[in-house]
């Protein structure tokens, strides 16, 4: 049996073939009648382009197939939620085409397509239906051989601005804009300073609501953005603002010697302005069980990793992955290897960051006592395949000697950077997310040592 496509059919349901608002107009007006449907739209737009009947009508029964691929008509040519909701727009036709837009990408892999097509394009390969289906493999997501779903994908993401130009060049720009998923584009959140804005990133970013001293939200945001935060007037120009603007709660801690630091907890606005918008960009990439999973603290997550339930172990194993990276606002790419495959025991994971460098960084989980140099060799190997920057390897256990040695060695002779995480680690930064900066840059520091340039 064929393996199911990942991306959508779209033959003939494709801006250069036919018109949407038009299609949508004779779905709602033929909507349960499907022959009839098929048959208005064989008249509309084929009729002239078959020299058989049976011709124009597999075209026009194409074009319905494609709708439905896309979630805009059921089988019967009614159309769905979203179906009626782009009708709605279709007075507009920028709003319309920037609404299917962010449905493709949210929805139907679009944006795992352009991710992988910018890397393509970064690495200086050739982006073609060929390459972009083995890139496209190496990703998890599958297409038929001689398939043109990316084209098709490509040309209704072209009518939204997010393809431009050339064939397949990017605007990031669009891209943002259409999925909201710039902060400054949250609304309010763009009358806001940067300094308050990133300050409220790092803060979603750590996933908890529990209190946190501001001190070290403002570090981890200064560690992941770049941004300079005034240490003394922190509260004046930072924390003040975004109380009154109700997305943060603030109290003054009382123990302790010298100046008090401000614990701060995010409100239901920040989570509904902020960390809802970013988990949603995941519902179309992984699993929803696991989105699921990432709206709890990291200490339930691991928790979970116990469980003698081996699907609930492996989620709560990527869950832990995804945690950790989002802390650091990287980018999710792909999953090779999940929890569940190797008994709730093992996950590998793919992120990247395109802050000031491109970065690709490889993600080991493992819930075993032991972290061993196989472990760490198996990652190696893979880096000049996955084209990584970083392994971060993660443990519920303990780091074994000889993986350290092996990863020493590897970091002393290359280019490659090792970090490592144990269970006191993840003790650590479950009790203080932002903490995790200290363990990023104690393994920095460590890499810079072995790396130092002869004189």
């Amino acid at each position: 049996m064929a393996r199911k496509s990942d991306l959508p059919f779209g033959s003939e349901f494709s801006p250069s073939q036919i018109d949407l608002r038009r299609a949508l107009e004779l779905a709602d007006e033929h909507g349960g009648d499907w022959r009839r449907f098929e048959a208005e739209v064989r008249t509309a737009w084929f009729e002239g382009h078959a020299t058989s009947e049976y011709n124009r009508n597999k075209l026009a029964n194409n074009t319905k197939l494609g709708m439905i691929a896309y979630g805009i008509i059921e089988r019967d040519a009614e159309l769905t939620e979203l179906g009626r909701e782009l009708l709605a727009l279709s007075d507009d036709e920028n709003a319309l085409h920037d609404r299917l837009a962010r449905h493709i990408l949210l929805n139907l892999h679009g944006m795992t397509m352009v991710g992988c097509i910018q890397d393509m394009e970064k690495a200086g390969d050739p982006v073609n239906l060929t390459t972009l289906r083995e890139a496209l493999a190496e990703r998890s997501i599958h297409y038929p051989r001689g398939g043109k779903h990316p084209s098709m994908m490509r040309l209704w993401l072209a009518k939204a601005g997010v393809f431009v130009g050339s064939r397949w060049r990017t605007d990031e720009e669009r891209i943002e804009e259409i999925l909201g998923l710039n902060v400054e584009q949250f609304g309010e959140l763009g009358e806001l300073s940067p300094l308050q804005r990133t300050f409220l990133r790092a803060l979603a970013n750590t996933g908890t609501r529990e209190p946190q001293p501001a001190n070290e939200i403002a570090q981890l945001a200064t560690a992941t953005y770049g941004e300079k935060f005034p240490e003394k007037s922190l509260p004046k120009l930072v924390l003040h603002g975004l109380e009154d603007a109700g997305y943060i709660e603030t109290t003054k801690t009382t123990a302790g010697r010298g100046a008090k630091p401000f614990l701060v907890a995010p409100t239901e606005k920040l989570v509904a302005d902020v960390v809802e918008p970013l988990l949603k960009q995941l519902e179309s990439q992984t699993d929803p069980k696991l989105v699921a999973l990432l709206r709890r603290p990291l200490p339930e997550i691991l928790a979970d990793l116990s469980s003698t339930d081996k699907h609930v172990a492996g989620l709560a194993l990527e869950a832990l992955a995804f945690k950790l990276m989002r802390l650091l606002d990287m980018n999710y790419v792909a999953t090779r290897l999940r929890g569940t495959q190797t008994g709730g025991a093992e996950v590998d994971l793919i992120f990247e960051s395109a802050r000031l460098v491109f970065t690709r960084w490889q993600i080991q989980c493992k819930n075993t006592a032991r972290v061993s140099l196989d472990d760490v060799a198996k990652e190696v190997g893979l880096k000049n395949f996955l084209k990584s920057n970083a392994i971060v390897v993660v443990t519920t256990g303990t780091v074994g000697a000889e993986a350290r040695r092996f990863a020493n060695k590897t970091m002393a002779e290359s280019n490659l950077a090792i970090v490592m995480l144990d269970g006191t680690d993840l003790n650590t930064i479950a009790e203080r997310p932002a903490r995790i900066v200290r363990v990023f840059r104690r393994e920095a520091r460590h890499a810079m040592t072995l790396k130092t340039l002869e004189p």
